[in-house]
Protein backbone atom coordinates (compact mmCIF):
# COMPACT_ATOMS: atom_id res chain seq x y z
CA UNK A 1 0.00 0.00 0.00
CA UNK A 2 1.16 3.12 -0.81
CA UNK A 3 1.77 6.09 1.75
CA UNK A 4 -1.71 8.13 3.14
CA UNK A 5 -1.76 11.76 1.80
CA UNK A 6 -1.29 14.09 5.17
CA UNK A 7 -2.61 16.94 4.03
CA UNK A 8 -0.02 20.33 5.10
CA UNK A 9 -1.14 23.41 7.42
CA UNK A 10 -1.19 26.58 6.35
CA UNK A 11 -0.62 29.50 8.07
CA UNK A 12 -1.31 27.20 11.49
CA UNK A 13 -4.65 26.13 10.12
CA UNK A 14 -5.33 22.43 9.60
CA UNK A 15 -7.77 21.22 7.26
CA UNK A 16 -11.30 19.99 7.52
CA UNK A 17 -12.01 16.59 5.86
CA UNK A 18 -14.70 15.39 4.30
CA UNK A 19 -15.95 11.73 3.24
CA UNK A 20 -17.70 11.32 -0.59
CA UNK A 21 -20.45 8.56 0.44
CA UNK A 22 -22.43 6.90 -2.30
CA UNK A 23 -26.00 8.31 -2.45
CA UNK A 24 -28.51 5.46 -2.77
CA UNK A 25 -31.11 7.64 -4.91
CA UNK A 26 -29.16 8.42 -8.17
CA UNK A 27 -31.42 11.66 -8.23
CA UNK A 28 -30.29 13.35 -5.36
CA UNK A 29 -26.58 12.54 -6.46
CA UNK A 30 -24.77 16.05 -6.80
CA UNK A 31 -23.40 16.69 -10.21
CA UNK A 32 -19.73 17.67 -9.13
CA UNK A 33 -18.29 18.68 -5.69
CA UNK A 34 -19.20 22.38 -5.61
CA UNK A 35 -22.79 20.79 -5.66
CA UNK A 36 -22.38 18.15 -3.06
CA UNK A 37 -20.20 20.50 -0.63
CA UNK A 38 -23.50 23.65 -1.30
CA UNK A 39 -26.08 20.71 -0.59
CA UNK A 40 -23.63 19.67 2.49
CA UNK A 41 -23.09 22.20 4.15
CA UNK A 42 -25.75 24.65 3.68
CA UNK A 43 -24.86 27.40 6.23
CA UNK A 44 -21.60 28.79 3.89
CA UNK A 45 -22.75 30.63 0.92
CA UNK A 46 -21.81 29.21 -2.57
CA UNK A 47 -19.30 32.50 -3.73
CA UNK A 48 -17.56 31.32 -0.07
CA UNK A 49 -17.08 28.17 -1.58
CA UNK A 50 -15.96 29.01 -4.90
CA UNK A 51 -13.72 31.52 -3.47
CA UNK A 52 -11.96 28.36 -1.84
CA UNK A 53 -12.02 26.19 -4.94
CA UNK A 54 -11.01 29.61 -6.83
CA UNK A 55 -7.41 30.02 -4.05
CA UNK A 56 -6.71 25.66 -3.75
CA UNK A 57 -7.99 25.47 -1.03
CA UNK A 58 -9.95 21.70 -1.50
CA UNK A 59 -8.07 19.72 -2.50
CA UNK A 60 -7.92 15.61 -3.02
CA UNK A 61 -7.45 12.75 -0.50
CA UNK A 62 -4.34 12.67 -3.09
CA UNK A 63 -3.14 16.13 -2.36
CA UNK A 64 -4.02 17.14 -5.76
CA UNK A 65 -6.36 20.71 -6.31
CA UNK A 66 -10.28 20.07 -6.56
CA UNK A 67 -12.10 22.01 -9.31
CA UNK A 68 -15.79 23.52 -8.84
CA UNK A 69 -16.62 21.28 -11.12
CA UNK A 70 -14.72 17.99 -10.69
CA UNK A 71 -17.85 15.05 -10.89
CA UNK A 72 -18.59 13.58 -7.35
CA UNK A 73 -16.76 10.33 -6.98
CA UNK A 74 -18.17 8.25 -3.85
CA UNK A 75 -15.57 7.09 -1.73
CA UNK A 76 -12.99 9.40 -1.62
CA UNK A 77 -12.05 12.49 0.71
CA UNK A 78 -11.71 15.52 -0.23
CA UNK A 79 -10.29 18.53 2.25
CA UNK A 80 -10.71 21.68 2.72
CA UNK A 81 -9.82 24.63 4.16
CA UNK A 82 -11.20 27.32 5.92
CA UNK A 83 -10.14 30.75 5.84
CA UNK A 84 -12.14 34.00 7.30
CA UNK A 85 -11.98 37.68 5.72
CA UNK A 86 -11.56 40.14 8.19
CA UNK A 87 -11.03 38.13 11.59
CA UNK A 88 -11.09 40.22 14.48
CA UNK A 89 -7.62 40.29 15.87
CA UNK A 90 -7.28 38.99 19.22
CA UNK A 91 -4.42 41.87 21.05
CA UNK A 92 -3.51 39.55 23.59
CA UNK A 93 -0.87 36.79 24.07
CA UNK A 94 -0.39 33.14 25.36
CA UNK A 95 2.43 32.10 27.38
CA UNK A 96 4.05 28.35 26.68
CA UNK A 97 5.27 27.86 30.23
CA UNK A 98 5.85 24.14 30.09
CA UNK A 99 6.58 21.40 27.36
CA UNK A 100 7.87 17.61 26.97
CA UNK A 101 7.97 15.44 24.41
CA UNK A 102 3.99 14.53 25.11
CA UNK A 103 2.19 17.90 25.97
CA UNK A 104 2.30 21.52 27.26
CA UNK A 105 1.14 23.61 29.54
CA UNK A 106 -0.08 26.95 28.10
CA UNK A 107 -1.31 30.27 30.08
CA UNK A 108 -4.32 31.59 27.84
CA UNK A 109 -5.14 35.22 28.01
CA UNK A 110 -8.97 36.07 28.16
CA UNK A 111 -10.68 36.18 25.18
CA UNK A 112 -9.21 33.85 22.73
CA UNK A 113 -11.03 30.71 21.48
CA UNK A 114 -9.00 27.47 22.10
CA UNK A 115 -10.14 26.06 18.40
CA UNK A 116 -11.09 27.26 15.71
CA UNK A 117 -15.36 27.65 15.38
CA UNK A 118 -17.48 30.37 13.87
CA UNK A 119 -15.77 33.55 13.82
CA UNK A 120 -12.39 32.39 14.78
CA UNK A 121 -10.02 30.77 13.07
CA UNK A 122 -6.34 31.55 12.81
CA UNK A 123 -7.32 34.15 15.88
CA UNK A 124 -7.34 30.82 18.18
CA UNK A 125 -5.08 29.62 20.34
CA UNK A 126 -4.71 25.96 18.94
CA UNK A 127 -4.11 27.67 15.30
CA UNK A 128 -1.04 30.51 16.84
CA UNK A 129 0.69 27.39 18.61
CA UNK A 130 0.39 25.49 15.21
CA UNK A 131 1.98 28.32 13.53
CA UNK A 132 4.80 28.75 16.30
CA UNK A 133 5.62 25.10 16.29
CA UNK A 134 4.61 23.46 13.27
CA UNK A 135 3.20 20.30 14.79
CA UNK A 136 0.12 19.65 12.79
CA UNK A 137 -0.74 17.20 15.61
CA UNK A 138 -1.60 19.79 18.73
CA UNK A 139 -5.01 19.08 20.07
CA UNK A 140 -6.61 20.59 23.61
CA UNK A 141 -6.52 17.79 26.29
CA UNK A 142 -9.63 19.57 28.07
CA UNK A 143 -11.73 22.63 27.91
CA UNK A 144 -11.31 26.40 28.42
CA UNK A 145 -13.80 28.83 27.41
CA UNK A 146 -13.02 31.76 25.60
CA UNK A 147 -13.66 33.92 28.24
CA UNK A 148 -11.86 31.91 30.75
CA UNK A 149 -7.85 32.63 30.57
CA UNK A 150 -5.47 30.54 32.30
CA UNK A 151 -3.93 27.27 32.22
CA UNK A 152 -4.85 24.57 29.45
CA UNK A 153 -2.91 21.29 28.39
CA UNK A 154 -2.54 20.81 25.03
CA UNK A 155 -0.89 17.62 23.58
CA UNK A 156 1.64 16.88 21.35
CA UNK A 157 1.53 12.95 20.49
CA UNK A 158 -1.81 12.05 19.01
CA UNK A 159 -0.78 8.35 20.17
CA UNK A 160 -1.02 9.36 23.90
CA UNK A 161 -3.15 12.29 23.47
CA UNK A 162 -6.00 9.47 25.63
CA UNK A 163 -3.81 8.98 28.22
CA UNK A 164 -3.89 12.08 29.47
CA UNK A 165 -7.53 12.90 28.55
CA UNK A 166 -8.42 9.83 30.83
CA UNK A 167 -6.68 12.47 33.87
CA UNK A 168 -10.10 14.39 33.17
CA UNK A 169 -12.04 11.07 32.82
CA UNK A 170 -11.24 9.67 35.79
CA UNK A 171 -11.10 13.12 37.72
CA UNK A 172 -7.65 12.46 39.13
CA UNK A 173 -6.09 15.79 38.06
CA UNK A 174 -6.60 18.63 40.60
CA UNK A 175 -7.62 22.01 38.94
CA UNK A 176 -7.74 25.14 41.33
CA UNK A 177 -9.57 28.64 39.63
CA UNK A 178 -9.75 31.81 40.59
CA UNK A 179 -12.61 34.00 40.71
CA UNK A 180 -13.96 37.25 41.13
CA UNK A 181 -17.74 37.51 42.64
CA UNK A 182 -20.01 39.47 44.80
CA UNK A 183 -19.60 39.46 48.35
CA UNK A 184 -22.01 37.18 50.36
CA UNK A 185 -22.02 37.24 53.86
CA UNK A 186 -24.89 35.09 54.05
CA UNK A 187 -22.91 32.04 53.17
CA UNK A 188 -20.15 30.31 55.19
CA UNK A 189 -17.11 29.31 53.47
CA UNK A 190 -15.93 26.67 52.57
CA UNK A 191 -19.05 25.40 51.11
CA UNK A 192 -19.49 22.60 48.52
CA UNK A 193 -22.24 23.62 45.35
CA UNK A 194 -23.43 19.82 43.99
CA UNK A 195 -26.06 20.45 40.93
CA UNK A 196 -27.88 18.82 37.74
CA UNK A 197 -26.78 20.48 34.67
CA UNK A 198 -27.95 20.24 31.44
CA UNK A 199 -28.45 22.68 28.25
CA UNK A 200 -30.76 25.30 28.90
CA UNK A 201 -31.84 28.09 26.12
CA UNK A 202 -30.01 29.28 24.47
CA UNK A 203 -28.20 26.36 23.58
CA UNK A 204 -25.12 27.36 24.29
CA UNK A 205 -25.56 28.29 27.78
CA UNK A 206 -26.46 25.30 31.04
CA UNK A 207 -29.28 25.32 33.12
CA UNK A 208 -29.76 23.75 36.66
CA UNK A 209 -32.32 21.35 36.77
CA UNK A 210 -34.17 18.90 39.26
CA UNK A 211 -32.45 15.23 39.03
CA UNK A 212 -29.16 13.75 40.74
CA UNK A 213 -26.07 15.86 41.15
CA UNK A 214 -23.67 15.24 38.07
CA UNK A 215 -21.30 18.78 38.91
CA UNK A 216 -19.46 19.73 41.95
CA UNK A 217 -17.50 22.29 42.99
CA UNK A 218 -15.94 23.78 46.38
CA UNK A 219 -15.51 27.02 47.26
CA UNK A 220 -13.59 28.92 49.49
CA UNK A 221 -13.29 32.82 50.19
CA UNK A 222 -9.86 34.29 49.89
CA UNK A 223 -10.24 38.38 50.49
CA UNK A 224 -12.97 41.04 50.45
CA UNK A 225 -12.59 44.32 49.19
CA UNK A 226 -15.39 47.13 48.76
CA UNK A 227 -18.19 44.53 48.26
CA UNK A 228 -16.64 42.47 45.95
CA UNK A 229 -14.58 38.97 46.57
CA UNK A 230 -11.88 36.61 45.31
CA UNK A 231 -12.83 32.92 45.65
CA UNK A 232 -11.20 29.90 45.23
CA UNK A 233 -12.77 27.27 43.42
CA UNK A 234 -12.16 23.45 43.26
CA UNK A 235 -13.99 21.57 40.53
CA UNK A 236 -14.34 18.00 40.93
CA UNK A 237 -16.69 17.64 37.26
CA UNK A 238 -15.94 19.47 34.09
CA UNK A 239 -19.04 20.41 33.07
CA UNK A 240 -19.57 23.02 30.75
CA UNK A 241 -20.24 26.52 32.32
CA UNK A 242 -19.75 24.57 35.75
CA UNK A 243 -18.16 27.39 37.56
CA UNK A 244 -20.36 29.85 36.06
CA UNK A 245 -23.39 28.50 36.86
CA UNK A 246 -22.16 27.14 39.96
CA UNK A 247 -21.13 31.12 41.76
CA UNK A 248 -24.71 32.11 39.92
CA UNK A 249 -27.01 29.88 41.64
CA UNK A 250 -25.43 30.95 45.12
CA UNK A 251 -26.50 34.67 43.84
CA UNK A 252 -22.32 35.61 43.34
CA UNK A 253 -22.24 35.81 39.85
CA UNK A 254 -18.89 35.89 38.15
CA UNK A 255 -18.07 39.60 37.66
CA UNK A 256 -18.63 40.45 33.91
CA UNK A 257 -19.76 37.47 32.82
CA UNK A 258 -22.03 37.54 29.66
CA UNK A 259 -23.87 34.72 29.98
CA UNK A 260 -25.65 34.65 33.68
CA UNK A 261 -27.34 35.49 35.40
CA UNK A 262 -28.47 36.89 31.63
CA UNK A 263 -27.63 37.07 27.88
CA UNK A 264 -25.39 40.18 27.36
CA UNK A 265 -23.81 40.06 23.75
CA UNK A 266 -20.41 42.37 22.99
CA UNK A 267 -19.35 43.38 19.85
CA UNK A 268 -16.36 41.02 18.51
CA UNK A 269 -13.78 43.40 19.16
CA UNK A 270 -14.93 44.71 22.69
CA UNK A 271 -12.42 43.54 24.83
CA UNK A 272 -13.45 45.49 27.92
CA UNK A 273 -14.54 43.83 30.96
CA UNK A 274 -13.22 40.62 30.65
CA UNK A 275 -14.77 37.64 32.76
CA UNK A 276 -13.42 37.53 36.46
CA UNK A 277 -12.56 33.66 36.19
CA UNK A 278 -8.58 32.40 36.01
CA UNK A 279 -7.91 29.01 35.56
CA UNK A 280 -5.19 29.29 38.28
CA UNK A 281 -3.06 25.93 38.65
CA UNK A 282 -3.04 22.31 37.61
CA UNK A 283 -1.32 19.28 39.37
CA UNK A 284 -1.55 15.96 38.76
CA UNK A 285 0.71 12.58 38.09
CA UNK A 286 1.95 12.12 34.69
CA UNK A 287 0.85 8.76 33.82
CA UNK A 288 3.95 7.77 31.68
CA UNK A 289 6.71 9.12 33.82
CA UNK A 290 4.58 8.76 37.23
CA UNK A 291 5.95 12.03 38.66
CA UNK A 292 4.36 14.53 40.09
CA UNK A 293 3.59 17.84 37.67
CA UNK A 294 2.51 20.95 39.24
CA UNK A 295 1.81 24.18 37.42
CA UNK A 296 0.63 27.75 38.68
CA UNK A 297 -0.68 30.40 36.17
CA UNK A 298 1.68 33.26 35.58
CA UNK A 299 -1.79 35.88 35.48
CA UNK A 300 -3.52 37.21 38.76
CA UNK A 301 -7.17 38.63 39.27
CA UNK A 302 -6.96 41.93 40.64
CA UNK A 303 -9.74 42.19 43.28
CA UNK A 304 -9.28 46.03 42.96
CA UNK A 305 -9.59 46.11 38.71
CA UNK A 306 -10.74 44.26 35.84
CA UNK A 307 -6.82 44.20 35.22
CA UNK A 308 -5.45 40.60 35.07
CA UNK A 309 -1.82 41.06 36.43
CA UNK A 310 1.34 38.70 35.57
CA UNK A 311 3.16 37.83 38.87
Amino acid sequence: MGEVFVPPMIDGVSPSVVYLEKFMDNTKRPADIYHFLCQKFPHILPDEWQRRFDDGLVIWDDGRRVDANSPYCHGRHIYYYRFLENETIVPFEHEIIFENREFMVVDKPHFLTVTPSGNYVRQTLLTRLKCKTNISTLSPIHRLDRETAGLILISKNSETRGIYQSLFKKQTIKKVYHAIAPVHFGLAFPLDVSLCMERGEPFYTMAVVDGVPNSHTRIHRLQVHDGWAKYELYPTTGKLHQLRVHLNHLGIPIKNDPYYPSICHKEQGDFASPLQLLAYSLSFVDPITKQQMSFRSNRTLDLVSDKLTKD
